[in-house]
């Protein structure tokens, strides 16, 4: 089957649901399945959506079709020296570009690379009418529906369908370096400051509680002098990749799954992070904030809210407790418009974003 047969498969299941006004539940590789909340409905299935559909190298652009593996793309660019720059997560090892664009969720290098949301230059999506709709392009100037298009990053699908997407690429790193060195949680933003100022090629700062992990990414000789000046354990490089890819898949132990509810802490550049503790793990210089906890969900968003931030319950269900920071009566009348414009009998993975969230 070609790619604009799938695309035409797709479109064909989105318009008979929208006529019967039954819901669909868009899954990829299911890899971030537990990411949200539950959504009711037939399954429908990018999987069979593959490939890459343009890469041009000295233009520093990749365009593919949503169900395309990130393994395989991140193979293809890892052939022309590049990569993506957000380190989007694999969690099972099985991720989709159309889910990492779905969730919005991005790795270690984040604040220093940028956002999914900043390498989207334009995708396709299938809107909840049926209706396959382009926005964007595959050209870095390109202005026309950018807006558009990352309006539906993070959106879980809850806008429609996904089915290619045009993203801006790097060049890959000539060199990198983790340094371990014996830092309180608490020095994690003013040295990264201290760093950047300086001009070190700062690609990833970690606290796990007891070091603080830094993560050197740049030409040889900017690596090799920040190493000299900052000082530290140097780690492996075998073990040095392996740590940042288990924070990114969230296979280090501190994620057990067995464990209490995971809950993320997103917080402004140099919050103070006293009102979390010591049991976390920060990721991000202090942005980032991964907590084990029961405790009542009221009073860890009121702690996020007064830093600045937000609270999301990641991983695990609570009674009666929204995933993501509840929206106030604005935002909510916001994001029902977007909802209606988009999917106006509200087929498109119901109450997966917010519960509040109804059909027209």
């Amino acid at each position: 089957m070609t790619g604009q047969d799938q695309s035409d498969a797709l479109v064909d299941q989105v318009i008979a649901a929208h006529e019967r006004r039954t819901p669909l539940s868009i899954v990829g590789s299911g890899s971030k399945a537990f990411y949200g909340h539950p959504s009711p409905g037939a399954t429908l299935s990018t999987t069979g959506h593959t490939g890459i559909v343009n890469h041009e190298p000295t233009e520093l652009v990749l365009t593919a079709r949503a169900g395309t593996p990130l393994a395989d793309i991140e193979a293809a660019l890892a052939e022309q020296g590049q990569q993506l720059p957000f380190e989007p997560p694999h969690f099972s090892g099985n991720g989709t570009l159309g889910g990492a664009i779905a969730a919005g969720l991005a790795g270690p290098a984040r604040p220093y690379a940028g956002s999914v949301r900043d390498m989207v230059l334009g995708l396709r999506l299938i809107n909840g009418k049926g209706e396959h709709m382009r926005f964007g392009g595959e050209v870095m100037k390109n202005v026309a529906g950018y807006d558009m298009a990352r309006l539906n990053v993070g959106a879980l699908g809850t806008l429609g369908v996904i089915t290619e997407a045009s993203l801006k690429v790097l060049p890959a790193p000539p060199a990198t370096a983790t340094l371990a060195l014996e830092v309180p949680i608490s020095a994690c933003h003013p040295s990264t400051e201290t760093w950047l100022r300086a001009g070190r090629p700062v690609s990833a700062v970690a606290h796990d509680g007891e070091r603080l992990y830094l993560r050197l990414s740049g030409t040889t000789s900017a690596v090799a002098d920040a190493v000299s000046d900052i000082g530290g354990e140097r780690m492996s490089e075998p073990a040095a990749r392996a740590f940042w890819q288990s924070l990114r898949d969230h296979t280090h132990p501190f994620f057990d799954t067995s464990a209490e509810p995971l809950w993320r802490i997103s917080l402004p550049p140099g919050a103070d992070l006293a009102p979390f503790g010591t049991t976390g793990l920060i990721e991000w210089a202090g942005q980032q904030v991964w907590l084990r906890a029961r405790t009542d969900a009221q009073a860890i968003r009121q702690i996020a809210t007064a830093a600045g931030g937000s609270a999301t319950l990641f991983r695990g269900q609570l009674s009666d407790v929204s995933v993501f920071q509840p929206l106030d009566a604005v935002k909510t009348r916001l994001h029902q418009s977007l909802k209606t414009a988009f999917d106006p009998h509200g087929i498109l993975n119901v109450g997966r974003l917010y519960p509040v969230l109804e059909a027209a």
